[in-house]
């Protein structure tokens, strides 16, 4: 079933999942760049690879889930990723593009806070900024199993593309 306003719920696994692995970056970057020490760099660079594990996997799932509805369904990009064009419900829109933004500036800010401590460019914190593809992955993968998209045009006309008056189609 699609979602729509009065249906929020749906897909909430996704969201539950997508905040409880921002919250654990969230606390790991933060506690590794205040600390900046063993076991916390090792915690902190885990966790950001994790993130962006099942980031990748819930992204290519997502991508495949909208390959197959893009048959019936017009699904943009964008709207497929950032959840615009009222593909969710508002709350959910809100909070999955709030857990992105989250970790977009915790990835950065913990990167560049910590860049160089030792007179060496680089940083463990730098795996912080692979983490935003949980929040592409988790956004497409809602969009694709529950977000609610226009019908194709073909679907609108019968199964038929719309013919100039030549006879063509377009």
């Amino acid at each position: 079933m699609p979602a729509n306003e009065t249906n929020p719920g749906a897909g909430g696994a996704i969201v539950v999942v997508d905040a409880l692995l921002t919250a654990a970056f969230v606390a790991s970057a933060v506690i590794s760049a205040v600390v900046f020490d063993q076991p916390w760099k090792a915690v902190a660079v885990t966790v950001a690879v994790s993130c962006f594990a099942v980031g990748v996997v819930a992204f290519l799932w997502g991508y495949f889930a909208a390959v197959q509805r893009s048959r019936r369904d017009d699904i943009a990009v964008a709207a497929l990723y950032f959840l615009v064009d009222g593909v969710a419900p508002r709350s959910v829109a809100r909070t999955m593009n709030g857990l992105l933004a989250v970790q977009v500036t915790v990835g950065l800010v913990t990167a560049i806070v910590r860049s160089s401590t030792d007179g060496e460019p680089g940083s463990t914190l730098a795996f912080g900024i692979l983490v935003p593809m949980l929040g592409l992955g988790s956004n497409g993968l809602w969009g694709a199993l529950h977000g609610t998209f226009r019908p194709r045009a073909t679907e609108v006309h019968g199964g038929d593309p719309p013919r100039r008056q030549d006879g063509s189609h377009d």
